[in-house]
């Protein structure tokens, strides 16, 4: 019986770190967009891995509601993934950062319902599985109204806002001492525990309520790793080793992509977080100048000779799908003799990785997808810059005007194509709420009217 044992163990740690493996390469694999999709399934496949030998780790389980859970899971999932459009990926993705914290909530309190007596240290990751598994449902519950418009997508905030959540983080470090040091199970440890729920549910709400819609990416890579977190301190609880690797690998990595997107916002993370409770500097420059129109049968002309074109894309190509028509015109333009490329900014979109997805799903060439710092360093050369649907990530008074509220942000330097058109449906400024002076530009050529359709136009001017 013990060398039964023995050996049912050493299998189960052996597919554990076969599991853990998988995890760490797909991650590798992640890093690029040629690679994703393999990154993505190496990952599913060692998350199956890990769940299937963990039913045969311990006597405890049912695996008839485990089956159930699996397939309801798997079609859930694959009917999201193929349905949601592609300006909702955003939400989507919150959601799930939202599912992942409320499950390591749910796999916490199993732990407390499972014993009558635990340690000091498994109740102290219990209850940091519980505060940060419920600060990430509820903020990713806040993000998601946020990126839906459901609410509004400014920083919400009041008076006394600041004063009442150090209010609240205080009672939860009372209520976290009290659980922790509670010696047994009783009537009152259970308000103790119901109390720290519902106010840990409360912070999440007040932490990303102040932060402003044009921050979402920031919090959203924020939130996945407050997931990651919940998890690792769930399996603490639960002594179960690859929910620990799992955990760590996504707090880890979420914690790195938030400090990228700082970094291409040219921001820290303090100033994200706490900027809505920050003084509203008020700029005096006005930005002037003569916007000048162009239509999509004339700009054809100019496209048609032109022997290099950069295509600069942002949320208004998802708003208006018009990914599939910029892939088409591409090709009538390679055809033409002309190199196509595609400049991505790491905050274009509501997502980290927004505008990846959206070329992708229209089988654009990973290798003609560029990051900002390559494409500026040959901007200058291009004799047309197509910009569809983005706006902060060329705005130029990031660089340009000090007074800006964007000064010093890391921009895609679209102003200095020999020729600049801008594909857009109005002079409406851009998420982050600034005036862009690139419309005014000499340089510059307004294209107003939906994306899809005037690129439909240019399409078949070429076809002509």
């Amino acid at each position: 019986m013990i060398e039964t044992t023995s050996t049912s163990a050493l299998v189960i740690n052996l597919t554990y770190v076969l599991a853990a493996a998988l995890f760490i390469f797909g991650l590798k694999f992640l890093g690029h967009p040629s690679t994703a999709r393999k990154g993505n399934m190496l990952s599913a496949v060692g998350m199956l891995l890990a769940i299937v030998v963990t039913l045969f780790d311990k006597n405890i389980i049912s695996f008839e509601w485990i089956a159930i859970a699996i397939i309801a899971g798997t079609i859930v999932g694959f009917f999201a993934a193929r349905l949601v459009a592609m300006t909702a990926m955003p939400e989507l993705v919150s959601l799930l950062n939202g599912i992942g914290g409320l499950a390591s909530v749910f796999v916490a309190w199993s732990t407390l319902e499972a014993g009558t007596y635990l340690s000091g240290f498994v109740m102290l990751v219990t209850f940091l599985a519980l505060l940060i598994g419920a600060v990430t449902f509820s903020g990713s519950l806040v993000a998601w109204a946020k990126l839906s418009e459901r609410i509004s997508g400014r920083a919400v905030t009041f008076k006394g806002q600041v004063t009442f959540n150090l209010l609240l983080v205080t009672t939860i470090v009372f209520c976290g001492y009290l659980f922790v040091a509670s010696p047994e199970f009783s009537p009152s440890f259970s308000i103790v525990l119901y109390t720290l729920m519902g106010l840990a549910l409360l912070f999440g709400i007040m932490l990303v309520l102040p932060i402003g819609g044009a921050d979402m990416p920031v919090v959203i890579s924020l939130l996945n790793s407050y997931s990651g977190l919940a998890a690792c301190a769930a399996g603490f609880a639960l002594q179960n080793n690859i929910l620990i690797v799992a955990g760590s690998l996504v707090g880890a990595s979420g914690i790195i992509l938030t400090s990228i997107m700082c970094k291409a916002m040219n921001r820290s993370l303090s100033n994200v977080l706490f900027s809505g409770f920050m003084p509203v500097v008020e700029s005096n420059m006005v930005i002037e100048g003569e916007v000048k129109p162009l239509s999509a049968d004339d700009a054809y002309y100019v496209l048609e000779a032109a022997q290099s074109v950069v295509v600069i894309p942002g949320y208004g190509m998802a708003v208006a799908q018009a990914q599939h028509a910029m892939k088409e015109l591409q090709v009538l333009l390679e055809e033409n003799g002309a190199e196509v490329a595609y400049a991505i900014h790491p905050v274009a979109g509501r997502m980290p990785g927004h505008m990846n997805v959206l070329l992708a799903e229209a089988d654009v060439s990973y290798e003609q997808l560029f990051e900002m710092e390559e494409i500026n360093k040959r901007i200058e050369n291009f004799d047309v810059a197509l910009v569809i649907g983005a706006n902060d990530v060329v705005n130029p008074a990031a660089r340009e005007m000090k007074g800006s509220p964007i000064y010093g942000m890391p921009v895609i330097n679209a102003d200095l194509a020999k020729n600049v058109f801008v594909l857009k449906r109005g002079m409406a400024s851009g998420f982050a709420g600034v005036d862009n002076p690139l419309f005014f530009k000499p340089n510059c050529r307004m294209i107003f009217g939906d994306a899809k359709e005037t690129l439909g136009v240019m399409i078949r001017q070429f076809s002509d």
